[in-house]
């Protein structure tokens, strides 16, 4: 798949603001700072999505509308203790809404550290993806961090520690890893 055009559509805060002309929806989603805006950036071959060093930048469900066919959404990470309950508590509900309920959703993307490939938390939410029906695939980000070795660990250790996933991929922003590999396994979910 070619990445043709992209763009900020909008920043979504209620279930009520979501885009409703019906498009196919990817969604990225991850503890705070494990790289889901900088693989979105690498995907779409430009820098429309805010990365930080600071985790709990991304507080809103983000759009960005794909080749005028589909979504990317740019979901807040979970895990960050250092932000406000309340904010903590906006964005679980919007995310469990989101993740439960949006008919447009045909992948979610769960984003793991490549060197912390059996968290807890992301069990948590591989188990709510299962609970609702929903599919998705394990990628492991930075993995330009690791040995050969490592990275071969990482799979195994994360592909037995997780289950039913769609299929899995290893990927730097970083360093341009598995752009292409990435975007040719998507392009199946966009089709159908």
């Amino acid at each position: 798949m070619k990445i043709r055009s992209a763009e900020f559509v909008k920043s979504v805060a209620s279930p009520d603001a979501l885009p409703k002309d019906g498009l196919p929806e990817i969604a990225f989603v991850g503890r705070s700072n494990v790289g889901k805006s900088s693989l979105l950036n690498l995907l779409m071959g430009r820098k429309l999505a805010r990365t930080s060093a600071t985790p709990g930048k991304t507080r809103e469900l983000n759009f960005f509308l794909i080749n005028r066919k589909f979504y990317f959404v740019d979901l807040p990470g979970y895990g960050y203790a250092k932000v406000q309950k309340s904010l903590q508590e906006e964005w679980k509900v919007l995310l469990e809404w989101y993740l439960r309920a949006r008919t447009q959703l045909k992948l979610v993307l769960l984003l793991i550290d490549a060197r912390h490939t059996t968290m807890a938390i992301d069990k948590q939410m591989q188990e709510f993806l299962a609970f609702y029906g929903r599919r998705y695939a394990l990628i492991r980000t930075k993995v330009d961090k690791l040995s050969k070795a490592e990275l071969d660990a990482a799979r195994c250790a994360s592909e037995s520690f997780f289950s039913d996933y769609d299929f899995t991929a290893d990927v730097s922003a970083t360093k341009r890893i598995g752009q292409q590999e990435l975007l040719a396994k998507l392009k199946p979910y966009l089709e159908a």
